[in-house]
C-alpha cells in the first residue's frame, strides 16, 4: 500500500526541468537555470510582449510605417492637402457658375436681376434751368474733331476693365440706349432687315434658340466671364457649342419676337457682376 501510495503521488507531483549549458571538453557547468512548467510560461510571455513593445515602438516612431499597409505616406499627407485646396476651388467655382446660370435665366425670364454696377446711392438732381452755359460753335467743332480722332488713336485714353477688344456687333442708328432704372440692358441699333450681324469677339455660342419675347436670340461666351447677347435676330446662322471668331457674321437682323418694335438688333453686354453699358467698350 505504501508503495502505490508513492507511486501516485510522484505521478502528480509537477515536473521540473533544468536547463544546462556545459564546456563540451570539459563539461564544466558554465549556466543552468532550473526549468517548470510555470517560469517557461512566464519566460515566454515576457518575450512575446517585449516583442511587441519594440515591433510597436519602431512602427509609430520611424519611417519603417511608411511600408505597413494602412499607414499613410508622407507624399500621401502632401496629395491629401492639395486634394482639399483644389476641392476647396472647385467648390468656389461651382458656386459662381451657379450664380452665373441663375443671373442668365433670370434675364431670359425677364426676372429681375440684381445689379452690382448700380450704386445704392441716389444721385443728386440738377435743374438744368439754372445753369447759364453759353455754346461756342468754334468749341463744338473742336470736339468733335478731336473726338473723330480719338477713335483712332493707338493709345488708348481709358482704361478697358474688361481687358478685350471688342468690335461693333453692327453699324446703325442708337434708338434705345442702356437704363438700368428702366430695366433696358442693352441697346437697340435700328437695321435694315438681312443686316450682317457679327460677333464682337472670339468666343462659344452657348445659346441659339427662337424665345418667344426675343426671337432668334444668340449668346456668345468669351473670356474673362463676359457673355454677349443679341436678340430679334431675323434668323441665326450659328449653333450651339460653336466657336466663332471676332468679326464673324453669326445671324441677319429681324424683326422677330413679341418685345419687337421694328426692324432692329438689341445688344447686351454681361460680366459676372452684371450688366454693362455698350457704349462704355465698344465704339457704334
Amino acid at each position: 500500500m505504501d508503495e502505490k501510495k508513492i507511486s501516485k503521488k510522484s505521478k502528480n507531483s509537477p515536473s521540473n526541468y533544468r536547463l544546462v549549458v556545459l564546456n563540451e571538453e570539459t563539461y564544466e557547468e558554465r549556466f543552468s537555470l532550473r526549468l517548470s512548467k510555470l517560469n517557461v510560461f512566464a519566460y515566454i510571455v515576457f518575450i512575446a510582449l517585449f516583442i511587441m513593445t519594440i515591433t510597436t515602438f519602431i512602427i509609430f516612431f520611424t519611417p519603417v510605417k511608411e511600408y505597413v499597409p494602412g499607414y499613410d505616406t508622407t507624399a500621401i499627407r502632401v496629395q491629401a492637402i492639395d486634394n482639399l485646396q483644389k476641392l476647396d476651388s472647385i467648390f468656389y467655382a461651382l458656386e459662381n457658375n451657379e450664380q452665373y446660370i441663375l443671373s442668365l435665366k433670370s434675364l431670359l425670364s425677364g426676372e429681375e436681376f440684381d445689379n452690382k454696377y448700380q450704386s445704392n446711392s441716389e444721385v443728386p438732381k440738377v435743374d438744368l434751368s439754372e445753369l447759364d452755359v453759353k455754346i461756342n460753335i468754334e468749341d463744338s467743332i473742336l470736339r468733335k474733331f478731336v473726338e473723330r480722332e480719338d477713335r483712332f488713336n493707338i493709345i488708348e485714353s481709358e482704361y478697358n476693365p474688361l481687358d478685350i477688344t471688342l468690335e461693333s456687333p453692327a453699324v446703325g442708328f442708337i434708338s434705345e440706349k442702356f437704363s438700368v432704372s428702366n430695366k433696358h440692358f442693352g441697346i437697340d441699333i435700328v437695321l435694315k432687315e438681312d443686316t450682317p450681324v457679327k460677333s464682337v469677339a472670339d468666343g462659344i455660342v452657348i445659346f441659339s434658340e427662337w424665345t418667344v419675347g426675343s426671337g432668334h436670340t444668340i449668346i456668345l461666351y468669351h473670356k474673362n466671364r463676359l457673355m454677349t447677347i443679341y436678340k430679334h435676330n431675323k434668323l441665326s446662322k450659328v449653333s450651339q457649342g460653336k466657336f466663332v471668331k471676332s468679326g464673324e457674321v453669326i445671324a441677319l437682323s429681324g424683326n422677330t419676337g413679341e418685345f419687337t418694335t421694328g426692324p432692329h438688333l438689341h445688344f447686351e453686354l454681361w460680366d459676372d457682376k452684371g450688366p454693362i453699358n455698350p457704349q462704355d467698350i465698344i465704339t457704334f
